[in-house]
């Protein structure tokens, strides 16, 4: 999910080559390991409100529209997917499919989902809730962010070429068939071996048939299926859930309400968080990690931990001409001095980034992108030189409410003393409409992007991102050999799809579409009132387990 954001199946039907889980770290607390793990006395959730950090969405809460974190976070609160990911590891498991098998080949795939499970409306969850939600994300008119996921580059589902042209008329796939109520089949257009990793992703998730009905009035109150119910939205202000009683899954609310807060700068959620009027806080500004001031302010209440499913990078906007010299987005990304930003900016708590796949991923390749991504003025002066110079200011956009002015300004000031081009930040208030200008393809000049998982596999940090066409590819990016090893990728055991991963990986080291910054860790807080929170293996809050003292 684009942190510009937005995640399987009983182990023995998950096949092991798609089973990608991620690294799983434990972090070191101040708190005690067992309070984690409190919980009200009986299955009724706790009354009372537990306020948690959000950044405001870019779109209303659709599933098939959200790929970003501030609607991604609430987004999968509201809803439940086919499957689920393993809190601590992203280990895919069951959760409303009864079960999924697939063909030998990878091609043809039998879903049964659970029978008894209601969407917040009351009305039943079947098996055209999903086969109908799938086939609007794919529906070309409808202009979905997360309509990639169901291309040949995502899942794969036959007939999307019918219906994916803007101008398309055909609005159902081939490949999908409803069997019965609880039933219904998928076939690809080509094998996917990630198949049953993939469809627990926000883009996958059934709608009500009231959505359907009139979208435009669902996005007014959505209804979802999951642990949490939609309450009130204030754009820029909060975001209300309350725990939905009659939730069929095993992991149940065990709070009242949740309230997503909407900060304009980090700063300010961090001092909210200190002075208790802030429950749980995901991140920690710059100017509380130096010298380590956060855990001092936070005794008792902190947790820091390695990450395995978050990297941070500088995009170019590829449909502008300016950045089209490869010589010329290589230079800039050598004239910046990592780990000189990251100790300005984090205090040194972060990993200069060596390539476009975090450490702790199966897969991982070190040093692919090679002396691009190495801090090197000499060699950054002759690429600049061998693109001909460049013609400043030179911009870098980022949102102002998420803490990145001082790694950006320490950025651009890299780029300043190496190469003399005057690199300026351009900060916008919110994450909701930097995010709008990134999806739009209005950038006129370098702009910040970062991935958090969405699933776990190494395919998630390549395909979405720079594949032709995807989801996340905020710069525009296109190759067909990069495109064909992709696809070539998820056809094959995980060992094979691997040698194919990593060599998709080496074409955007030559390419340099993306400036790969760094790889996270991670730090949360939170106040006296709640129990130390569960932070799962993205790095987020986990709802369900958030309890209060």
């Amino acid at each position: 999910m684009s942190l510009s954001r937005r995640r399987v199946v009983a182990a023995a039907a998950v096949v092991a080559s798609a089973a990608l889980a991620l690294s799983a770290c434990s972090g070191s607390s101040s708190s005690s390991e067992s309070s984690s793990s409190s919980a009200p006395a009986s299955d009724a959730p706790m009354a009372g409100t537990v306020t948690v950090h959000g950044s405001e969405p870019q779109n209303p809460l659709i599933p098939t529209n959200t790929n970003e974190t501030g609607g991604g976070n609430i987004v999968d609160g509201m809803w439940t997917g086919l499957v689920s990911y393993g809190v601590e590891d992203g280990a895919p498991e069951l959760a409303m499919a009864e079960s999924i098998e697939g063909s030998a080949d990878y091609k043809t795939w039998t879903i049964k989902i659970k029978p008894g499970w209601t969407f917040h409306d009351g009305t039943e969850v079947k098996a055209k809730n999903f086969v109908d939600a799938w086939n609007y994300g794919a529906f070309g008119p409808n202009a979905q962010l997360n309509q990639y996921f169901f291309s040949p580059d995502g899942l794969g589902i036959a007939g999307y070429d019918a219906v994916s042209a803007e101008d398309a008329t055909v609005k159902e796939m081939s490949g999908l068939k409803v069997v019965d109520d609880y039933t219904f089949t998928v076939e690809l257009s080509a094998p996917n071996s990630l198949f049953e990793t993939i469809v627990g992703y926000t883009a996958f998730y059934p709608m009500p048939d009231s959505f359907f009905a009139d979208p435009k009035a669902f996005e007014a109150k959505p209804i979802g299926n999951g642990p949490f119910q939609f309450v009130e939205r204030v754009p820029s202000v909060s975001v209300d859930l309350m725990a939905y009683p009659d939730y069929k899954g095993d992991r149940k609310a065990k709070v009242e309400n949740v309230q997503f807060k909407m900060y304009t700068s980090l700063d300010a959620a961090y001092a909210d968080v200190v002075a208790n009027n802030l429950d749980v806080l995901d991140s920690i500004p710059a100017q509380a990690l130096a010298g380590n001031i956060w855990q001092t302010d936070l005794a008792g209440r902190f947790l820091e931990k390695p990450l395995s499913s978050v990297f941070q990078s500088i995009s170019f906007p590829l449909y502008d001409a300016k950045f089209d010299s490869v010589d010329l987005r290589k230079a800039i990304s050598q004239a910046i001095d990592r780990e000189t930003v990251i100790d300005v900016a984090f205090a040194g708590t972060r990993v200069p980034a060596d390539g476009w796949v975090p450490p702790g991923n199966d897969g991982y390749v070190a040093g692919v992108c090679g002396d691009a991504c190495i801090f090197d003025p000499a060699k950054a002066k002759a690429s600049l030189e061998a693109a001909g110079g460049f013609e400043g200011p030179l911009t870098l956009a980022y949102n102002a409410d998420g803490g990145h002015k001082e790694w950006v300004d320490a950025t651009c000031v890299s780029i300043k003393n190496t190469l003399g081009i005057d690199c300026q930040g351009k900060p916008f208030p919110e994450f909701g409409p930097f995010r709008e200008e990134v999806t739009s393809k209005a950038m006129t000049g370098m702009f910040r992007t970062g991935w958090q998982a969405d699933y776990p596999s190494i395919q998630n940090f390549l395909a979405p991102l720079y594949a032709t066409g995807a989801s996340a590819n905020d710069g525009d990016y296109s190759n067909p050999a990069f495109d064909a090893l992709i696809q070539e990728a998820v056809q094959v055991p995980a060992a094979e799809a691997n040698v194919k991963y990593g060599e998709a990986e080496s074409i955007l080291a030559t390419d340099m579409p993306v400036i790969p910054m760094w790889f996270g860790k991670f730090q949360g807080a939170w106040s006296d009132k709640v129990n130390e929170p569960v932070f799962n293996w993205q790095g987020r809050v986990d709802l369900p387990s958030l309890t209060l003292k």
